[in-house]
């Protein structure tokens, strides 16, 4: 299909199927969405502002094929998920600890910007499905540059956009965890969650 119509159709195929594989449940969103409902919205923004500019990093590096050139490296793959292992792990228990909002005083920690893009560029699950949207479609044929321009800039907003739904929600929680018991519960549910998203996505 050629012309602006063929354009609009490829341009509408890469957006559903970013929202679909990079939208989906795995270890960015879900603790984009479990930090929202531990710690608000406020006090998690900058730890997801973290998560999209790594992840929006390793969109760049996908693009640059540097990717290829890592996983080409001995154990490299191996140990940007051992790096991503461990994080979340520390991740899972600070989300299951956190104490419920209405006991938290200002000068409470909350998550940082660096540990979310240090999360975001060791997520095995970042890599993969970037890679397969940013290969899956093309825009521009024999355009290659600009083909690939194009891309990064629309699969760029959708990260912002993704991430920002996911915290959203999480944070739409948080009115509901004013109560000791029902915060703790769902803490440990959603650091669970993280865990078991994260072993998903090394498992595939």
């Amino acid at each position: 299909m050629n012309g602006p119509t063929g354009f609009y159709y490829s341009t509408l195929t890469l957006l559903l199927a970013s929202l679909v594989i990079m939208g989906s449940p795995g270890p960015s969103t879900i603790s984009a969405t479990a930090m929202g409902a531990a710690y608000g919205f406020r006090r998690s923004l900058g730890y997801v502002c973290g998560l999209i500019a790594g992840t929006v990093a390793v969109l760049l590096a996908v693009a640059a094929g540097v990717v290829a050139i890592l996983l080409s490296v001995p154990y490299g793959a191996f140990m940007l998920t051992m790096v991503s292992a461990i994080y979340i792990l520390y991740l899972a228990f600070k989300i299951a600890t956190a104490p419920p909002l209405s006991r938290r005083g200002n000068d409470t920690a909350a998550p940082a910007f660096s540990g979310g893009f240090l999360l975001a560029v060791a997520n095995p699950k970042a890599y993969l499905a970037i890679a397969a949207v940013f290969a899956g479609v093309s825009l521009f044929q024999g355009q290659r540059l600009l083909d690939a321009t194009v891309k990064v800039v629309l699969l760029a907003a959708m990260i912002v956009a993704i991430h920002m739904v996911w915290l959203l929600a999480g944070a739409s929680l948080s009115r509901f965890l004013q109560d000791p018991k029902i915060s703790r519960i769902v803490n440990i549910l959603l650091a669970i969650l993280l865990i078991v998203a994260t072993v998903v996505a090394v498992l595939k």
